[in-house]
């Protein structure tokens, strides 16, 4: 019968100058493939392969200047412990969506009307989970994305205070049911995720052809149906769920 013996090796790409990309190791394990008739196969070690998922700004660039309506963002670092104290892994450590506004482009031009960005630098923000793209520069991360990627500002540690920008609007999920039609108890994998919450906030409306902004039809206080996998998902302070998505995706007023 055939054994097989894993050991750990590593390998590595180049640095390059300038703009090049940041760096995280993976190990690559070689395979010696053993057999009775005594053949052996090895995989021989190499060096380390490093891959980064940020690019990295070399120390000679001391300025970044976003272009057109998109904006830098200084990331806000990962909360390392859990609400309770307990020290968290890399792994379990939620991705940041929190920053500074750091630096801003010109903005941009619709029809015949030249429209500023919304935020200024200093400015405190919350932005899409998945959005922009990742730079390291002067040793911090940063995000460079669009404008329109910023849910909205929040100078406060409570998402309840967040500021909708452009069409987005702020939602207080309603709480799941805790107990079937029948009175069974619902354990915590068997809720169903809530689609309707109460509106908290409102953005100033998207632009339009004439660069005006007009307004959203929702106003603090509405109880909504909204998609149920739309939006940025955040946890308030005293442990309630809040949602901020596109009016768009509000489908109902109910009453």
């Amino acid at each position: 019968m055939a054994a097989a013996q894993l050991t750990s090796v590593t390998c590595s790409v180049p640095a390059f100058e300038g703009l090049k990309s940041s760096t995280t190791s993976y190990k690559v394990s070689s395979v010696v493939v053993s057999s009775p008739f005594r053949r052996t196969l090895t995989l021989k070690s190499t060096r380390g392969l490093v891959v980064k998922s940020a690019t990295t700004v070399a120390p000679k660039y001391t300025s970044l200047k976003p272009l057109g309506d998109r904006v830098l963002v200084k990331i806000k670092a990962a909360e390392e412990k859990s609400a309770g104290g307990i020290l968290l892994p890399s792994t379990a450590q939620t991705k940041p969506q929190a920053g500074e506004v750091v630096a801003i482009g010109e903005g941009r031009t619709i029809g015949e009307k030249k429209v500023d960005i919304g935020v200024k630098t200093g400015t405190p923000v919350l932005y899409s989970k998945y959005s922009g793209t990742e730079v390291e520069f002067n040793g911090s991360n940063h995000l460079i994305l669009k404008e329109d990627d910023i849910v909205g500002i929040l100078e406060t540690d409570d998402v309840k205070d967040l500021q909708p920008l452009n069409d987005r609007v702020l939602i207080k999920v309603e709480e799941a049911e805790e107990t079937t039609a029948g009175g069974l108890l619902l354990t915590q994998a068997s809720k169903e995720k809530p689609s309707i919450g109460t509106v908290i906030a409102v953005g100033p409306g998207p632009l339009n052809e004439e660069g005006v902004r007009t307004g959203v039809p929702l106003h603090p206080g509405n109880t909504v149906l909204y998609s149920k996998y739309a939006g940025n998902d955040f946890k308030g302070t005293d442990g309630s769920e809040y949602i901020a998505l596109r009016a768009s995706d509000v489908m109902a007023v109910l009453s």
